[in-house]
């Protein structure tokens, strides 16, 4: 598929085959008739519309005007394009440092056919894994094209992924209209803090790159994640080492440098995510009625997870972290406006010197008197 494969040489990763692989083993779908397709695509498109100007009004971020990146309703393997481009686009310099690395041992060029080829396959079977979990996604690191626009300022775009929202919908038996309105308010918000705040993406992305740049791993080592994470989604980690299954990707890499690059980014998705959560909490009551019952039975689906194996790979992919981000940085947001006021907390956004560390979001009387009252000194 154009856009997201490579050269005939796959170097590390085999992204064509990442893509096939996954949309090969995503899971099929809910059973909808094609006009209940239609109207729920609709429908999802009308919500995130409406969601701009609730949040933009609830968070006092944005202009109409700054709202230029598209709305993509997708299915399972178009949200795994869109991840698989991004990755591409993200990783690019690690895996060509990588490449450079291996160039050289014997036998090289047979072992970078092989090697990027079982990658792209176990890549895709964790893809197929995370693509009937994810509701919507803001995805702003891959490159424009046709199949995925972006915002005329280089933004990127709200993804809602519309047979996992009538999965969930279905499965909490809650009032669907309602349900993907409340889903369209957390994505909006994303959304709205990437156009609003010009700077963001491109902070997140040199400190994603800074910590790529730190790492001095192996090839093979690098290979042997993926390799661990595909196997715990096969059934195939033996009894008795769930413990080191345990570990994530970023945990099996880390420098005294990535650490601290770590603690930054931590900080940076937990305040996204709580303030997402924040203001969902926030706008839900005046315009999605049975947002209580949604929000009880949404957290208890959170808390409790699937099945062993599903705990097993949220783990090793750090999700388990991203469930508590969703907590701790959702606590930092209430407790900021209840000392301050929104706009007191729309502090935060001023430059990256103003946003929370990792120890402020535990503490955030610690943020309000760096920032505030460095402020008014």
């Amino acid at each position: 598929m154009t856009g997201f494969g490579g050269t005939a040489s796959p170097g590390m990763v085999d992204w064509n085959l990442a893509v096939a692989t996954a949309t090969r083993l995503v899971r099929p779908g809910p059973d909808v008739s094609r006009d209940e397709a239609r109207a729920v695509v609709a429908e999802l498109r009308r919500h995130a519309k409406a969601s701009e100007e609730h949040v933009r009004g609830f968070t006092r971020l944005g202009t109409e005007e700054t709202h230029d990146t598209p709305v993509l309703v997708v299915d399972r393997p178009g949200w795994v394009r869109a991840n698989v481009a991004g990755f591409r686009e993200i990783l690019k310099p690690l895996l060509e440092k990588m490449q450079e690395r291996r160039a050289g041992s014997p036998g090289s060029a047979v072992l970078g056919a092989v090697g990027g080829k079982v990658t792209g396959v176990e890549l895709g079977m964790l893809l197929s894994f995370l693509s009937s979990r994810v509701l919507g996604q803001y995805e702003t690191f891959a490159p424009a094209t046709r199949e995925l626009p972006a915002g005329a300022n280089g933004g990127g775009r709200l993804l809602l992924v519309a047979p996992n929202i009538v999965h969930v919908e279905r499965e909490l038996d809650v009032e669907p209209h309602d349900f993907r309105l409340w889903v369209c308010l957390h994505e909006e918000t994303h959304r709205t803090q990437f156009t609003a705040v010009p700077w963001l993406r491109d902070h997140l992305e040199g400190e994603i790159q800074s910590f790529l740049a730190e790492t001095d791993v192996d090839p093979m080592t690098f290979l042997e994640r993926i390799r661990e994470a595909a196997q715990s989604l096969a059934g195939g980690r033996p009894e008795g080492e769930e413990e080191d299954g345990g570990r994530s990707f970023v945990e099996l890499v880390q420098t005294p440098a990535q650490r601290e690059i770590l603690g930054r980014l931590t900080a940076v998705m937990s305040l996204l995510e709580g303030h997402a959560d924040y203001v969902m909490d926030g706008v839900g009551p005046s315009v999605v009625p049975t947002v209580s019952e949604i929000r009880e039975k949404f957290q208890q689906r959170r808390a409790k997870g699937a099945s062993r194996l599903d705990q097993a790979l949220r783990k090793l992919l750090g999700l388990d972290a991203k469930l508590r981000q969703y907590r701790e940085g959702e606590r930092f947001v209430r407790a900021v406006v209840d000392e301050v006021g929104i706009a007191g907390f729309n502090r935060v956004w001023t430059s990256p010197n103003t946003l929370p560390t990792k120890g402020e979001i535990a503490k955030p009387a610690d943020w309000v008197a760096r920032v505030h009252r460095r402020a008014e000194s």
